[in-house]
């Protein structure tokens, strides 16, 4: 018996949705060569996480382990999966293999940050195959929600793993390969191990619905405003993007794409052949010229993001562009769980200029771009794997699914971030649990979950902040009294005095009886002078604020 194991790993994305990250190995216990599938991100929210850009995957355990790293593997190029290549690719140095259209986005990222773009390497669909250390690996055509996605067909000597990636059934998916039955079914020929696989949508109990279905849809609704027409999308949902532009071209308007996000992406399409026919476009500058009953605007920001261009339009103007009464405003999209205050935001903005805001609420203008429980059912049938692993979903998600598989006859296991599975056996065998968490982008530095720095931003949030300065002289005396700064807080209390006359006035007391010894030693001075800023502002105002204290000495 080989005691070379086969493992896999999720260091994000299992028990989430969002920043994926899923680690495969095979060979000798603790000297397995490995390889990544996915390196995503996930977006911060001012209640959790305020004033951080960006979240990805801790991955300090693959870091350590960066010499046995032979690729990584991106299956699309939706930010959840191919967002955070460029931030770790100094710590991980490992080649990066992705189809076309995917490649074109990764390259950019890594020469957005100086990297080199000639480590990512361009691989074409299946049957081609790339061998690193013992995998083989082949990228199988999926239709999704952005063009050229793939699962992946990952060989190793312990048998063949399909890692699904994000996917749908979708026979016409207007832009991109449609599914292909006949292809799943002869990729499962040879057996398969165990099949990694989507989770987002195993509560929806209905079959999925095509992308060409939304088109007709649209249309109507665009040919029947009778002012300007604003539809806002996810950016890498090229075929959605193709569709709005359609059906404003199939109305007489002229198309205008907003946001630095939605031109990257229909140019990336362009570059790569996956886009010939795109309607013409127009810029904001030539449609400042245009009646605005002849505009068709498709813009950034259908989750809420703040400094999107539909925030902008909601707000105001963007590139001198602005709505008013009788426009109509699509959200042609799903609003991420966690994103709904700021879609709310925004529509109720749109609403008070009188603008006619149209959601997914009926079902005619978005279909999701992955499986349903019936579809998930059908790929269990045709893959037909000894072992199905539930991801990309929240705890929920993988527990529902891990029951799915249980139903059709097949081993289901539950493994959320950090666990360590060895698939080499009959059955999956937990071997290991890795410690896992989030590295946060904050501004230009990388910091950990753990470090501290997002949770003192919250509290200060929270409770506000208040810097105590005081003087002592050569004799360790004060020198005049201490005086404070408060931000984020009122400027009276229940006293109905000055919150700062009153700190100041506490403060000064204690310094006047305060034992020689506490003025001599800063740390005690400054402990001292802390309590007593919270006690005084907790009895004043009900809040115990964050306080700094600065203590001078003349020498």
């Amino acid at each position: 018996m080989s005691s070379e194991r086969l493992i896999y790993l999720p260091l994000g994305g299992a028990g989430e949705i969002g920043m994926n990250a899923y680690v495969y190995g095979y060979g000798q216990p603790g000297q397995e060569r490995l390889i990544l599938v996915d390196l995503g991100v996930t977006f911060p929210d001012m209640d959790t996480t305020p004033g951080v850009d960006l979240i990805y995957a801790d991955i300090s355990w693959l870091k350590e382990r960066a010499d046995r790293l032979d690729g990584v593997f991106i299956t699309h190029a939706h930010e959840d999966h191919v967002g955070a290549v460029a931030h770790c690719y100094e710590a991980l140095g490992a080649p990066v293999y992705a189809r076309a259209f995917t490649a074109n986005i990764a390259r950019r990222k890594m020469e957005e940050y100086a990297h080199p773009t000639d480590v990512v390497t361009t691989v074409s669909a299946w049957p081609e195959k790339v061998s690193v250390g013992p995998f083989t690996v082949g990228f199988l055509p999926v239709s999704h929600s952005i063009p050229e996605s793939a699962a992946l067909v990952i060989d190793t000597p312990a048998g063949r793993v399909v890692h699904s990636g994000d996917f749908k059934l979708d026979v016409n998916p207007v832009v991109g390969e449609p599914f292909d039955p006949d292809l799943w079914a002869e990729i499962s020929k040879p057996g398969v191990k165990a099949l990694v696989c989507d989770s987002t949508n195993v509560f929806s109990a209905h079959p999925g619905r095509s992308e060409s279905e939304v088109g007709p849809e649209i249309t109507k609704l665009v040919e029947s405003a009778e002012g300007m027409v604003v539809a806002t999308t996810f950016a890498s949902n090229v075929a959605r993007v193709k569709t709005l532009a359609e059906a404003g071209a199939r109305a007489g308007r002229s198309v205008v794409l907003l946001g630095r996000a939605m031109r990257r992406m229909i140019e990336a399409a362009t570059e790569t052949g996956i886009l010939s026919d795109f309607p013409k476009v127009i810029s904001a500058e030539e449609a400042l010229d245009l009646p605005r009953q002849n505009l068709m605007l498709i813009v950034t920001g259908s989750q809420g993001e703040r400094r999107a261009a539909s925030a902008q339009l909601a707000r105001g103007k963007y590139r001198g562009l602005e709505l008013s009464e009788g426009d109509l405003f699509l959200f042609s999209s799903k609003t991420i769980p966690g994103n709904e205050r700021g879609v709310i935001f925004i529509m109720n903005q749109l609403s008070e200029k009188g603008v006619d805001v149209v959601d997914d609420s009926s079902g005619l203008y978005h279909v999701s771009g992955h499986a349903n429980r019936p579809d998930l059912e059908k790929v269990h049938a045709l893959i037909d794997p000894q072992i199905v692993i539930p991801m990309h979903g929240e705890h929920r998600h993988l527990r529902e699914h891990v029951k799915l598989a249980e139903q059709g006859g097949r081993t289901g296991v539950l493994a959320v971030n950090g666990t360590m599975l060895d698939l080499g056996g009959n059955a999956p065998v937990v071997v290991d649990y890795v410690e896992t968490g989030r590295t946060y982008l904050d501004g230009s530095v990388k910091i950990g979950a753990l470090d501290g720095v997002v949770r003192d931003r919250i509290r200060m949030a929270l409770n506000g902040h208040v810097t105590v300065t005081v003087v002592l002289d050569e004799e360790d005396e004060p020198l005049g009294e201490p005086w404070c700064d408060t931000m984020g807080l009122p400027e009276v209390g229940t006293s109905r005095a000055g919150l700062v006359e009153v700190l100041e006035e506490d403060l000064n007391q204690f310094l006047m009886r305060a034992a020689a010894k506490t003025l001599r030693d800063d740390d005690k001075l400054e402990d001292e002078m802390r309590r007593i800023v919270r006690q005084t502002a907790k009895a004043e105002i009900g809040k115990k604020p964050e306080v700094t204290v600065v203590v001078s000495r003349m020498r």
